[in-house]
């Protein structure tokens, strides 16, 4: 569950993100304090320029400006190399180092993030929110010191300066500066508020538009097309609505600024011809303050802009954020050890288990599977089967009780060291788009190129690979759509032979395969089998014959136990799972029985 993040924390984040470009940031102060004294600097040299140029006493003009003309000519030589300093060590040193590690970072948090975290998110939607945090924070970086330092700090040595000139020019350029800054920061928290919903409302669009594409076999065979499309229209327009309540913030910003500085320049040109007019104002001094008032009026503009970037970047920052950064339900403990398996054994110690804002699913359920023993687990759809694995995994929490693995409790274990314990192959098993070689090395991602060919020949894959132009090296599409589900579950079965892990799942593990082909992988799967403790997810039954021991489930509990042919003997669930099966497979269970 996501909570609310405040400005405060995200600004703490970004502060921890930046901290390793300490150097990079002192480059960017050194170049916005620059940039602001020169603003004024050279407004104030083309003021004693013109004063000596309108000067008639002077004997030796050009003398008399050699040195005015010299500080004009470094002002004009250092304004750009000071940019040219910042983009060589900001643009191409840092910033693509910074985008890097927040990317890194960012990755990395979700991917300890807990199984059923996933459950509640779009994928398209956290991919969007790790491009937003890649893309938002340079951009708030150079907002707050490019730009809002070095304004700030130009606005103040500018409002110095045109007071030398005369109180009245710093006057009005400091009650003017206080007022819009001040409105502008009574403005910015509903600005920020605004953009957070927008941003956080082009989330879920990407998510949605990801999860139709991802599905789009079934819009297609269901012609859903037109209902996708209205589907997406109820939250675009609310991104709609969000965006323009924004721009309409934005607006109202612009308009003040327009009109008011538009106050400010008609009481400087009044000033400045009253002071001409009067004598206490020179030549220098009228072009002084205006050039400083229309380099303030630039910049001031593009500040503007810049304020609309910097809250729409902070409000996706802040929504990315709030979704990233929550605490994982599973987290491993501070002085988790790693898991040591010797045996195998593994033992339900009195454990409760139930869904958030479920029933109990589990009671103080024991059980003890020994080591290298090959259990079987049966019963209807939703009766805790992947449940009892899942709490294996530890994808899930126990209530209450211990889950032991050769007399180690799970939960003082780290997980990876669990998951590295432990070979899956689910009943629908995805792949990533990458090539079929990385994909069955996924299992052992040491092995060489002759241990992942052995693996794929002992699962039966390596006929049909060969077969591909490109053989191993073949991309298999994203989620691996390229292939069928046979031959998905045969690269799966592949990993784990690879992986040979001590403990082995198998959910299903041949149900999408071919009759002849299961054959071939039953065998070299009873094989992988031996010295290992086996756990056989299974609605054909007829593939638990050979198991030491089948489990039989109902409503998540275990109300048989024993052999094939001593639950064929007691005449209780099993037997009726047996007679029901049609070709093989269990029926539904009871209409509305809804467990995992």
């Amino acid at each position: 569950m996501t909570k609310d993040i405040s400005t405060k924390q995200v600004f703490s984040f970004i502060y921890k993100t930046v901290r390793p470009f300490l150097w990079g940031i002192f480059v960017m102060v050194f170049v916005a304090v620059m940039w602001a004294i020169i603003l004024s600097v050279r407004s104030y040299t083309l003021k004693i320029l013109l004063n000596r140029v309108t000067d008639d006493t002077t004997p030796d003009l050009f003398a008399y400006l050699m040195g005015p003309a010299l500080v004009y000519l470094l002002i004009s030589f250092l304004y750009p190399t000071i940019f040219r300093i910042h983009g060589y060590f900001v643009g191409i040193k840092m910033i693509p180092q910074l985008r890097r590690k927040i990317g890194e970072s960012t990755y990395e948090l979700l991917l300890k993030q807990s199984h059923s975290y996933y459950q509640h998110q779009f994928s398209g939607s956290l991919a969007n929110k790790i491009n937003d945090l890649v893309a938002g924070i340079p951009s708030i970086l150079e907002s707050i010191i490019d730009r809002f330092l070095g304004s700030g700090l130009a606005l103040a040595i500018a409002i110095f300066t045109l007071w030398q000139v005369n109180i009245k020019f710093g006057l009005i350029m400091l009650i003017w500066a206080v007022l819009f800054m001040g409105g502008a920061f009574f403005l910015s928290k509903r600005i920020v508020e605004l953009s957070d919903k927008w941003s956080e409302w082009g989330s879920t669009n990407t998510g949605k538009v990801v999860d139709a594409l991802s599905n789009i076999l079934s819009i297609r065979l269901f012609a859903r097309e037109t209902a996708e499309t209205h589907f997406l229209q109820t939250t675009l327009g609310a991104a709609v609505k969000a965006e323009q309540k924004l721009e309409w913030s934005y607006f109202w910003l612009w308009f003040s600024y327009g009109y008011s500085f538009f106050l400010v320049l008609s009481l400087n040109l009044y000033f400045l011809i009253k002071g001409r007019a009067e004598g206490w104002i020179t030549v220098g001094d009228f072009a002084l303050v205006l050039t400083l008032n229309i380099a303030i009026v630039d910049f001031f503009w593009r500040l503007t802009q810049e304020f609309s970037q910097f809250s729409k970047s902070l409000g996706k920052i802040k929504q990315a954020l709030r979704t990233i950064m929550v605490t994982p339900e599973i987290q491993d403990k501070a002085n988790a050890l790693s898991l040591v398996v010797s045996k195998g054994e593994i033992v339900f110690d009195h454990v409760q288990f139930q869904y958030k804002g479920s029933e109990p699913l589990f009671y103080n359920k024991s059980v003890r599977i020994k080591s290298g023993q090959k259990v079987g687990l049966v019963g209807y759809s939703g009766s805790g089967k992947t449940t009892f694995v899942n709490l294996i995994l530890r994808l899930y929490d126990v209530t209450s009780g211990h889950i032991l693995i050769d007399d180690q409790d799970i939960q003082n274990i780290t997980q990876n060291s669990l998951h590295e314990a432990i070979g899956m192959i689910p009943q629908d098993p995805t792949l990533f788009h990458r090539s079929l070689l990385e994909n069955i090395r996924y299992g052992r991602l040491s092995a060489n190129d002759a241990e992942v060919i052995e693996a794929a020949k002992r699962a039966h894959t390596h006929e049909f690979i060969t077969q591909l132009p490109q053989a191993y090296d073949s991309l298999v599409g994203e989620r691996g759509v390229k292939l069928s589900g046979g031959q998905r579950q045969r690269i799966a079965i592949a990993r784990v032979i690879l992986k040979n892990a001590p403990i082995l799942i198998l959910d299903e593990a041949t149900s999408q395969l071919d009759s002849v082909t299961e054959s071939f992988i039953q065998e070299s799967l009873w094989d992988v089998m031996q010295d290992k403790t086996t756990i056989v997810i299974a609605h054909r039954l007829s593939t638990l014959l050979h198991m030491d021991r089948i489990l039989v489930f109902d409503r998540g509990k275990i109300v048989e136990d024993g052999t094939h042919q001593e639950l064929l003997g007691k005449g209780g669930l099993y037997k009726t799972l047996w007679d029901a099966q049609v070709g093989g497979f269990l029926p539904d269970d009871v209409p509305g029985l809804i467990i995992r």
